[in-house]
């Protein structure tokens, strides 16, 4: 199984890279803060079309 060009022994230690650095009581602080991160940001991307629809809207209606 490949993701991104990435096999499971890569993934596997960057697990492990991770894990030394920032610890085990950070790991999921870290996934938490980066799921809301991705959240928002694709948010603010949905936001950001509707609003230039909106746009297109009334220019059309002047």
């Amino acid at each position: 199984m490949r993701i991104f060009g990435i096999g499971m022994q890569e993934l596997l230690v960057i697990l492990l890279i991770c894990l030394l650095v920032f610890g085990a009581s950070r790991l999921p602080e870290i996934g938490r803060a980066l799921g809301k991160t991705i959240s928002e940001f694709k948010k603010g991307l949905k936001e950001e079309s509707g609003s230039d629809t909106d746009k297109d809207s009334k220019k059309t209606q002047q």
